[in-house]
């Protein structure tokens, strides 16, 4: 049986490294192609061990951890994102920043991803924050690469309330499996209000 819970002190620091892990495995898959490094993982994930009003979601099957959520307030963020966000008239205070939701293929559909955002968006409000935004990268549909049976998550993100903003797009690179260089990749910002 799977539970899914916010993972907190000693917990949070022992499961860094599964963390990383599981970033690298998921995100080696379409749409994200990413040919990881546990060091910049674990570089990555710090923030999450150290920021307090930082989460990380954990889902397990028995003690094994096999899906994870993160995110955090906005503008802890607001160097990577200030240029995404210029001119749109938010105000990055009041965003909550859900960062990755990674889990292994045998466990979705079974309602582990809208526990994630449950967990996140409960966090956020309790921090006093509006609205929660993501971001997901946005490839060509003739990449070679590109499953037939690639299904996006436009549909499960909309039933959540997410919506795109037009023209919110970050830019990050990243070195793609069977690359020797790193390349930018836009990623389109989705969000949604509280309420």
């Amino acid at each position: 049986m799977t539970r899914v819970r916010v993972l907190r002190g000693a917990e949070l620091d022992a499961a860094l490294d599964d963390v990383a892990r599981l970033r690298m495995a998921v995100f080696r898959d379409w749409p994200y192609l990413y040919d990881g490094d546990a060091a910049y993982e674990r570089r990555y994930l710090e923030p999450y061990r150290t920021s307090p009003r930082a989460v990380i979601v954990g889902a397990f099957d028995g003690a094994r951890l096999i899906g994870a959520a993160t995110g955090s307030p906005l503008e802890d963020h607001k160097d990577d994102f200030a240029a995404a966000f210029a001119g749109t008239g938010f105000d990055l205070a009041t965003i909550f920043y859900c960062a990755e939701s990674v889990l292994l293929p045998g466990y979705r559909g079974q309602g582990i991803g809208h526990r994630f955002f449950d967990l996140r968006e409960g966090h956020a409000r309790a921090h006093g924050l509006k609205r929660c935004a993501f971001c997901g990268v946005v490839r060509p549909e003739d990449h070679p690469a590109r499953p037939r049976d690639y299904a996006p998550l436009d549909p499960f993100w909309r039933k959540r309330g997410y919506a795109p903003l037009p023209g919110v797009v970050a830019r990050f690179s990243w070195k793609d499996l069977g690359d020797a260089d790193e390349t930018a990749k836009p990623l389109q910002f989705w969000m949604r209000d509280l309420g």
